[in-house]
């Protein structure tokens, strides 16, 4: 198996510990830099679309299969495949994200809780009816 990055995050949130744990939770705007044999990949998104961004949370542990909820001890114990933990043994990370603005191959996105640098794997449309 070999995946090759499109591109990578470009957030002004550089630690793990600062970044929100949803997007939803109060993430800041970042970009998408794509690389330029990619950019042309993006070219019929618009601004106001949503899409699901797949990253390679990086900076993951990849030896967790049991944890403790948004690392909260006072929640069960849980399998990590019934999380949104970037802790697992594949840390793919997949965001639903609007599109703020989209200058060649810099894509601005809200709702994104990845890190400074994080690699961006793909980029998927979120269809009617959310699938």
């Amino acid at each position: 198996m070999e995946l090759k990055a499109i591109g990578y995050v470009s957030s002004p949130v550089s630690e793990v510990r600062e970044a929100a744990l949803q997007g939803f939770e109060g993430a800041p705007e970042c970009e998408l830099v794509l690389d330029p044999e990619f950019s042309v990949g993006a070219r019929d998104l618009a601004v106001g679309d949503e899409v699901f961004v797949l990253t390679w949370l990086d900076r993951a542990q990849r030896d967790v299969l049991l944890l403790h909820p948004r690392g909260d001890r006072s929640n069960p114990l849980t399998g990590v495949f019934s999380t949104r933990s970037p802790d697992r043994p594949n840390p793919i990370g997949l965001h639903r994200v609007t599109l703020a603005a989209i200058d060649g191959p810099r894509v601005r996105v809200r709702d994104l809780e990845a890190i400074d640098g994080t690699p961006v794997l793909d980029l998927k449309p979120v269809l009617p009816g959310g699938h």
